[in-house]
Parts: C-alpha cells; structure tokens; sequence
C-alpha cells in the first residue's frame, strides 16, 4: 500500500472533469490550468457514510492542495479543511467529491482558522491527524 500523502491528490487526472478543451489548454498556462480547476467551488462533498457539505475553495498548488469545506447546519457552520489526498473521487457530472474519510473523522479534525490556515504549524496539524488517521484506519479497498 501506497503512504498517505496529505497535500496531493491521488488522481490529478480527476479533477479535469468532461471538457476536452480545458484538458487540452491545461499545459498552456497557468490561468488555464487554474479555470480547469476552478469548477470544484460548489461541488458537493460527501463523506463514507454521507454528505458533510460543500467546497467553499480549492487549492491545486503542488505538494500543498486542499479543500476547504463549508460543513452549514451539520457542524453548526464550521468550515474544515481537508488535504487533497483524502479526496477518492470526482464526480463533476453530480458535482461530487468523494473522500474516503468518516463524519466523524472530519469533524473531529483540528478546526479552521481562516487566519491560520495558511501556516506551517497549522498545515502540520492538519496533515499530522490525517496521516494518524490512515495509519489508524486505511482506506476502503475499491
């Protein structure tokens, strides 16, 4: 089995969704490449055991690639950020991201700070409980 690699995503062939023309103008440019992305905003998200609610924003940058998740009513609107590689799926017809991570360990996750998130020490958490968690608990074999 392959380690956990917190900030990348497994698959980054997922996340070109259906349009040959954004996949095609990918490696033309940066601006292409993030309007190639930048339709996970909005997209459903859901969880092993169901939906925890929907990407607010999305970063691609390597080795540093994130979800940030805005959960509404079901952790009385707190936001949780997860690292791309809990990312399993995209469905971009549903407008779906699947992670291979329970409710609950999402929600009990180290909380969003919109003021820290962007910090090493923060990130370090982060993706210091996500690796704990795979090593704990792998991912559902496909």
């Amino acid at each position: 089995m392959q380690p956990f690699i917190p900030w990348a995503w497994r698959d980054p062939g997922l996340l070109m969704g259906q349009d040959p023309t954004l996949l095609k103008r990918r490696d033309e440019s940066l601006e292409a490449d993030e309007e190639a992305h930048a339709s996970l905003a909005g997209y459903d998200v859901e969880a092993t055991d169901g939906g925890i609610g929907s990407i607010d924003e999305a970063s691609y940058a390597v080795g540093e690639a994130y979800l940030v998740v805005d959960t509404g009513p079901w952790i009385f609107g707190r936001k949780v950020l997860l690292p791309a590689g809990t990312v399993q799926h995209v469905d971009h017809v549903e407008r779906k991201v699947y992670v291979d991570r329970t409710k609950e360990q999402i929600k009990s996750s180290p909380e969003y700070d919109k003021d820290t998130f962007a910090t090493p020490e923060y990130r370090d958490r982060v993706g210091t409980y996500y690796t704990d968690s795979y090593r704990d608990v792998p991912p559902p074999l496909r």
